[in-house]
């Protein structure tokens, strides 16, 4: 039962990462966050990304790292999670 639910739990975290990931890369293209996939990624992501972005101002006024470290504390959340239902189940 543990492995197929942390399966679940790993393949869920990946499907975020990778979104969260190739948002961070069309930033780099500001025309492409203005179609379908960008902007459904951007309601996606946001909402996960914004309470860093509040709290890690940008570095060198340009340089945003925040998502870097909301990456950071998702991996750290999954393993967590995994380990707190290591214990329950």
């Amino acid at each position: 039962m543990y492995y197929e639910v942390s399966s679940i739990i790993d393949i869920l975290f990946n499907i975020y990462f990778y979104m969260i990931f190739i948002y961070i890369l069309m930033s780099w293209v500001p025309s492409v966050r203005e179609n379908f996939i960008g902007e459904l990624l951007a309601k996606l992501v946001e909402p996960y990304l914004s309470p860093f972005r509040r709290i890690i101002p940008p570095l060198f006024g340009m340089l945003d790292i925040s998502p870097i470290v909301a990456l950071f504390v998702l991996r750290w959340a999954v393993y967590g999670l995994k380990s707190l239902l290591s214990y329950v189940l």
